[in-house]
Order: C-alpha cells, then sequence, then structure tokens
C-alpha cells in the first residue's frame, strides 16, 4: 500500500470521529493521570504488560506472573525480547523504517538461523515491507494512531518475515505511537488493547487481508476501539 491511500482512509464513514475520540482519550490519560508520576519504571511495566500480550496472541501460554519473574515460554520470552530494546528504535524508525523492522524481527527471532532474521521471505515480501517503509517515512498529515493500525495490519498480514510477523506488527505500531508522539514514555498498552478484544482482533486481521475495502474500513474502525483499551490497560492508571 502507498502513502497516497492513507488519507483517504482517514475520511471513511466514522473513522474520523473513531480516531478524534481515541487520540483525545489517550491525550487525557496521559495529561491527568500520567505527566506529574510518570517514571522509566512505569514504562517497564507497560511494555512488560505488552510483551505478555503479544506474546499470548502469538500462542504464549505463559501468564503475566512467568513473563515478570523469566520463566515463561519460549514465545513470550521473544515478545520481551523485542520489549527491551523497542523504544531505542524510534529514531531509527522515522529515518530508516525497514532497518528498524529488521531489527525488531532478529531480537523477535533469536533461534532462527542468521540468514532468516530481519530479511523478508522473498521477493514480495520485500515489495510488501518497502510499502510499509513508505508508509512510515510519509504520511504527515493523517493521524498517527492510522498510521500506526495501517502499519499492523499490513505487516501481519503480510507476513513479510519467516516468522513473528504478529509480534513485529505489534511491536512496530507501539513504536509508531512513540515516534510519532502520540505516547512518547509509551505508557499505553495497545497489545493488551487487541489481547482484550482477541476474537474481534483476530477477525477483523482476517477481514483486512481478505475483505477487500470493506475488510479494511472495518479494521480501522476495530484498531480505534483497541486503542482506547489499550489506554484502559495502562500501568498509569493503577498507579492513579
Amino acid at each position: 500500500m502507498s502513502p497516497d491511500p492513507l488519507s483517504r482512509l482517514a475520511s471513511l464513514e466514522g473513522v474520523p470521529s473513531a480516531y478524534a475520540a481515541a487520540r483525545d482519550g489517550i491525550d487525557a490519560l496521559l495529561r491527568d493521570r500520567g505527566l506529574r508520576r510518570t517514571s522509566p519504571e512505569t514504562t517497564a511495566e507497560s511494555l512488560l504488560l505488552g510483551a505478555h500480550a503479544s506474546g499470548v496472541l502469538e500462542g504464549s501460554v505463559s501468564t503475566l506472573e512467568e513473563v515478570r519473574s523469566g520463566s515463561c515460554d519460549e514465545v513470550a520470552q521473544d515478545a520481551v525480547r523485542v520489549s527491551t530494546e523497542l523504544l531505542g528504535l524510534a529514531p531509527t524508525l522515522s529515518r530508516t523504517p525497514l532497518q528498524a523492522l529488521a531489527r525488531i524481527h532478529v531480537l523477535a527471532a533469536a533461534d532462527l538461523p542468521e540468514p532468516q532474521r530481519g530479511r523478508p521471505r522473498d521477493a514480495s515480501a520485500a515489495q510488501r515491507l518497502r510499502g510499509v517503509g513508505e508508509l512510515l517515512t510519509g504520511s504527515a498529515d493523517v493521524p498517527a494512531l492510522l498510521v500506526a493500525a495501517v502499519v499492523h495490519a499490513e505487516l501481519a498480514t503480510a507476513a513479510a518475515f519467516a516468522s513473528h510477523n504478529g509480534i513485529v506488527a505489534r511491536a512496530a505500531e507501539r513504536l509508531v505511537l512513540v515516534a510519532r508522539g502520540v505516547d512518547e514514555k509509551s505508557l499505553t498498552v495497545p497489545e493488551a488493547g487487541h489481547l482484550a478484544l482477541r476474537p474481534a482482533y483476530e477477525s477483523n486481521l482476517r477481514g483486512y487481508a481478505e475483505g477487500g475495502a470493506a475488510g479494511v474500513h472495518a479494521w480501522l474502525l476495530y484498531a480505534a476501539e483497541a486503542y482506547a483499551a489499550g489506554a484502559e490497560a495502562s500501568p498509569v492508571r493503577r498507579a492513579g
């Protein structure tokens, strides 16, 4: 998908109001309950919650307590490994997004043979990744939340890497929110929003891949709801 369609997507029925409401909710959380009391520990907790949720969506059966203690299964360990380096990739995502996406996959897929880590599966997959890179270097006038939603869906449905595409997609989504100033301290937990809405998450991803324009529209409306749920899952709310 080239950058041009995003302006059209941003004007689809219900999308402007849904994304404005989601952004307002995130801004209210960060302004009213977050900024005066946030700490690196709060960000670390948000990343841990996100790693657990992303791992579960990828097939992990580990509990949050097991993830916290380091006794989790391999899939959860993969998601945690991504989370530990993710925020440092925000400048790279803005400048050279394909490099950032490759690094996320390298972190997630540490057990794969080296030639399969951080590289697209084939020429078609490389083309899809280039399209995602174009989205990430353009679309300045499109709401950042919408860019994050499309990047997530493109990465998840293209399955451009040999494995861990869901973990990469959800990590990239969080990173877009950081890099584009929606949630610079990464205090919301979009992965937990998707987990809370798991049946809708999975069905709308299928719709995005297979349902044409209607499927894309439905995904965008779903994603706005998921971002609101991700704000509700923020550790800032518990601190408050």
